[in-house]
């Protein structure tokens, strides 16, 4: 028998993961699934999301902590007894059968009556458009067709979890954008809780109701998409969520301005760390635009399009900024994800998203207005974010 609704999907107590030799891939985390949650764990390779995820399939054994399933304690158990289906990179179908017997194939060697295989094939041939080659086989099928029948495989056995590990990697981008939008849908429609692995932050984005960001085994955050995008917790999840990446820079905060590396940008009464000093800035590439595009009263800044990527509608403009002699952004992230380089130069690059109608050329001086309003300050010490001062309204109250 099944739990009553009320009760959370998943909860993870302090479940951790270590390998012989002492290497932890993940460490004490505790998280809580709603039941028909769309959870995302995201973060680059070797963070633990695919091990912590296999972990409450019950694929990897626990080192510590303890996992529930709809109430249940599912921590020693076997995965046939935990009421799960997984979905996997590789679709695993069986190449001499037929989209019919795949489909079926988990009920049958669990002796569910035929009438019912049929019913639950058909009704999730129905559910992903498959009705028309439920008789042929793999090999003769469109990687998105299989793919959906490797998510079919899973629908039939209506468990009460759905794990998905990296599903959507070996489709190209068409077909991946196409499937982000089906799985969408057919979550909606079958509201199962769902955890779902990825690397890749614009799926975990446009899937996820609640986004689980990792590193080296921990969770650094867990939120609604916009708000890891709006509010991120620390300089890892800042770098990680959006697309381009947040620009992020050693600055000093003098007087409420903000200086770093020969740019300067006026404080904004809303949008300042509570005292001066050394800073980490965050600027989203969407904070700047090109001069005759932005409103009168933003700042200014005059920089050279070193790169300039035109993206139809869009172009993104790398411009140069001085190297600091202590660099605080690669110490806290490591080098290849605190900065853009181009090779054999040795300067930071930052990244202006404006509109293609500026016609902004490569090796061009161009004028940028920065969005002080939308500036993110994060401590040098440990990358955490720090709390800007409220804007006040003229009787000195925070506006709401």
């Amino acid at each position: 028998m099944r739990a009553s609704d009320h009760e959370p999907g998943i909860v993870l107590d302090g479940v951790s993961k270590t390998y012989p030799g002492g290497i932890e891939a993940v460490r004490a985390v505790s998280l809580v699934v709603e039941p028909g949650e769309f959870m995302v764990f995201v973060g680059p390779s070797g963070c633990g999301k695919s091990t912590l995820l296999r972990m409450i399939a019950g694929l990897e054994s626990t080192s510590g902590g303890r996992i529930e399933i709809r109430g249940r304690d599912v921590t020693n158990l076997p995965p046939r007894d935990r009421d799960i289906a997984m979905v996997f990179q590789n679709y695993a179908l069986y190449p001499h059968k037929t989209v019919r017997k795949n489909l079926g194939f988990g009920l049958k060697v669990r002796h569910v009556p035929a009438e019912e295989v049929d019913r639950r094939v058909t009704e999730a041939a129905r559910l992903l458009a498959l009705e028309n080659v439920l008789d042929r086989r793999p090999n003769s099928l469109s990687g998105g067709q299989r793919q959906r029948v490797a998510i079919g495989r899973a629908i039939v056995r209506e468990p009460t979890v759905f794990l998905m590990d990296e599903p959507l990697s070996n489709l190209d981008a068409t077909l991946r954008v196409g499937m982000r939008a089906e799985l969408r849908a057919l979550h909606s429609r079958l509201n199962v809780t769902t955890v779902y692995v990825t690397h890749d932050q614009v799926e975990a984005m446009t899937l996820g109701d609640r986004v689980a960001v990792m590193r080296d085994g921990n969770i650094e955050q867990v939120g609604a998409p916009q708000a890891l995008y709006r509010s991120p917790a620390n300089v890892f999840v800042a770098s990680f969520i959006g697309s381009p990446m947040m620009n992020l820079v050693e600055a000093e905060v003098r007087g409420g301005n903000v200086i770093f590396r020969g740019l300067e940008i006026p404080a904004h009464p809303g949008r300042r760390p509570p005292r001066d000093g050394q800073t980490i800035v965050g600027i989203r590439p969407e904070s700047f635009e090109a001069d005759q595009f932005a409103a009168a009263d933003l700042p200014r800044v005059d920089v050279v399009a070193t790169v300039v990527e035109e993206l139809g509608s869009e172009s993104h403009v790398l411009f140069p900024v001085e190297p600091s002699d202590a660099d605080l952004v690669a110490t806290i992230l490591g080098e290849t994800q605190a900065r853009r380089r181009i090779p054999g130069d040795v300067r930071t690059f930052l990244t202006a998203k404006v509109d293609a109608r500026a016609g902004v050329k490569t090796g061009q001086r161009v004028r940028l207005a920065v969005d002080a309003s939308a500036l993110h300050f994060f401590d040098p010490v440990d990358g955490a974010s720090v709390p800007q001062v409220p804007e006040s309204s003229p009787g000195g109250s925070p506006r709401g």
